[in-house]
């Protein structure tokens, strides 16, 4: 990357502020299997949420050629540089990354629109990741592209950990379980499981799988990190590019909120009764006993 050359003079208060590091960052993959379950979302959310609780946050989009994740950001007009040309020595990392306005502790690496899976390799994922946490962020969540092919092999390259998202429905199980596979076979071994969309209505008239059969089929070594309950605002703060973590009123807000927390090191109780109170007094609580899972 000797190769680098420095941002434009209009974007000089983008440029990242070097920061000793007290510790290495963590360097988690988040991924899915199947597109469409939620994954960029996902990351979006758990990034901001990290951020807000004073973690330094790198968010890197290896979606290369479907870049998503600045549209859930609302960063999708400050980009300048992205993740090809930092790997092929165009732009200074720090050039390249973009500081989040609502809060000064996020940041992000954009994918390239218009190149393929294949521009960037495992090799130069791996460096990449050495060098963002070499830049001191606690953070760093990979944005996975969906499949198993080679996108999939570049993005967990550089990851010490990952975090596997599907919904309730055996068809995002399934590839779900295959994704856990490939993961070991990585050597990213125990990932956790975000079960993300569940709708109680559903759950309740057995139209959905229930978390504990979800658990189940992905096996005692994929840990429960969270359940993220269907919710409209959801999409409308996707198509404002505002992380509904930032949302208090937000029940998907308070599930990404908590699953933060968790990654953290807090206990933190999955969502009980009193957050549907008005719908359904108790009702989540009786859906985890339904499940089989502990509310801790």
């Amino acid at each position: 990357m000797s190769t680098e050359v420095a941002a434009p003079v209009a974007d000089q208060e983008n440029i990242v502020t070097p920061v000793t590091p007290t510790a290495k960052g963590r360097v988690i993959v988040i991924t899915s299997g199947k597109g469409g379950v939620g994954k960029t979302t996902t990351t979006a959310n758990i990034g901001m949420a990290l951020a807000v609780l004073g973690e330094r946050v790198a968010l890197l989009d290896a979606d290369i050629g479907l870049r998503n994740l600045d549209l859930a950001l609302g960063l999708e007009n400050r980009i300048v540089y992205d993740i090809v040309d930092v790997v092929e020595g165009r732009a200074k990392l720090r050039s390249a990354l973009i500081k989040d306005k609502r809060n000064a502790n996020l940041v992000f690496l954009p994918a390239a629109q218009t190149r393929d899976k294949s521009a960037v390799s495992p090799d130069q994922m791996k460096a990449l990741v050495a060098d963002i946490q070499a830049e001191g962020y606690t953070f760093i969540l990979i944005d996975c592209p969906a499949g198993i092919e080679q996108g999939f092999k570049n993005a967990t390259a550089g990851a010490d950990e990952a975090i596997v998202v599907t919904n309730p429905e055996m068809s995002s199980v399934r590839d779900a379980d295959r994704i856990v596979g490939l993961l070991e076979a990585q050597d990213l071994q125990n990932p956790k499981l975000i079960v993300n969309r569940l709708r109680p209505k559903m759950v309740r008239s057995d139209e959905a799988l229930g978390v504990a059969d979800v658990q189940e089929v992905l096996g005692t070594g994929v840990e429960l990190l969270g359940i993220v309950p269907e919710d409209e605002r959801i999409i409308t703060s996707t198509n404002r590019g505002e992380p509904a973590s930032l949302d208090e009123t937000s029940l998907a807000g308070k599930a990404y909120r908590n699953i933060a927390r968790r990654l953290r090191g807090e206990t933190v109780p999955f969502l009980s009764g009193s957050d549907l109170e008005e719908k359904e007094p108790g009702f989540f609580e009786k859906l985890l006993h339904l499940f089989g899972v502990k509310n801790n």
